[in-house]
Protein backbone atom coordinates (compact mmCIF):
# COMPACT_ATOMS: atom_id res chain seq x y z
CA UNK A 1 0.00 0.00 0.00
CA UNK A 2 1.81 3.06 -1.25
CA UNK A 3 0.40 6.47 0.15
CA UNK A 4 1.34 9.45 -1.94
CA UNK A 5 2.25 12.27 0.65
CA UNK A 6 1.57 16.10 -0.87
CA UNK A 7 2.68 18.41 2.29
CA UNK A 8 2.78 21.82 1.06
CA UNK A 9 6.46 21.92 2.46
CA UNK A 10 9.47 19.92 1.81
CA UNK A 11 12.42 19.09 3.95
CA UNK A 12 14.35 22.44 2.20
CA UNK A 13 11.26 24.74 3.01
CA UNK A 14 11.84 23.50 6.59
CA UNK A 15 15.49 24.28 6.84
CA UNK A 16 15.55 27.41 4.88
CA UNK A 17 12.64 29.07 7.04
CA UNK A 18 14.43 27.51 10.39
CA UNK A 19 17.95 28.92 9.61
CA UNK A 20 15.78 32.49 8.86
CA UNK A 21 14.23 32.51 11.70
CA UNK A 22 17.46 31.89 13.49
CA UNK A 23 18.89 35.03 11.94
CA UNK A 24 15.79 37.01 12.78
CA UNK A 25 16.50 35.85 16.28
CA UNK A 26 20.32 36.94 15.74
CA UNK A 27 19.07 40.49 14.84
CA UNK A 28 17.20 40.79 18.17
CA UNK A 29 19.80 39.73 20.09
CA UNK A 30 22.19 42.14 18.64
CA UNK A 31 19.56 44.98 19.51
CA UNK A 32 19.23 43.90 23.34
CA UNK A 33 21.37 45.98 26.00
CA UNK A 34 21.40 48.58 28.79
CA UNK A 35 18.80 50.86 28.77
CA UNK A 36 18.69 54.24 30.23
CA UNK A 37 16.27 55.37 33.09
CA UNK A 38 15.48 58.41 35.37
CA UNK A 39 18.75 58.67 36.73
CA UNK A 40 21.29 57.53 34.50
CA UNK A 41 21.60 57.97 30.85
CA UNK A 42 23.15 55.19 28.34
CA UNK A 43 24.40 56.71 25.23
CA UNK A 44 24.99 52.70 24.12
CA UNK A 45 21.25 52.85 23.45
CA UNK A 46 22.47 54.87 20.23
CA UNK A 47 24.85 52.83 19.07
CA UNK A 48 25.11 51.76 15.35
CA UNK A 49 24.62 48.40 16.14
CA UNK A 50 21.49 48.77 17.70
CA UNK A 51 19.58 50.88 15.45
CA UNK A 52 21.28 50.53 11.90
CA UNK A 53 22.97 46.73 11.61
CA UNK A 54 20.74 44.58 13.34
CA UNK A 55 17.29 45.91 12.07
CA UNK A 56 18.92 45.19 9.16
CA UNK A 57 20.16 42.34 9.88
CA UNK A 58 16.14 41.15 11.15
CA UNK A 59 15.11 42.70 7.54
CA UNK A 60 17.21 40.52 5.55
CA UNK A 61 16.00 37.88 8.24
CA UNK A 62 12.36 38.00 7.19
CA UNK A 63 12.54 38.73 3.72
CA UNK A 64 14.44 35.28 3.92
CA UNK A 65 11.30 33.51 5.35
CA UNK A 66 9.31 34.13 2.80
CA UNK A 67 11.73 33.38 0.13
CA UNK A 68 11.76 29.73 2.29
CA UNK A 69 7.85 29.53 2.25
CA UNK A 70 8.16 29.87 -1.70
CA UNK A 71 10.60 28.06 -2.33
CA UNK A 72 10.17 25.16 -4.54
CA UNK A 73 12.52 22.77 -5.37
CA UNK A 74 13.00 21.10 -9.17
CA UNK A 75 12.65 17.63 -7.94
CA UNK A 76 8.70 19.00 -6.64
CA UNK A 77 8.53 20.44 -10.34
CA UNK A 78 8.47 17.35 -11.70
CA UNK A 79 6.75 14.76 -9.81
CA UNK A 80 3.93 17.55 -9.89
CA UNK A 81 4.02 17.05 -14.04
Amino acid sequence: MEENKNFAFSKTNFILIGVSMLVVIAGFLLMIGASSDDTHFDAEIFSTMRTKIAPVICFFGFISIIGGIMYKSKNNEEEDK
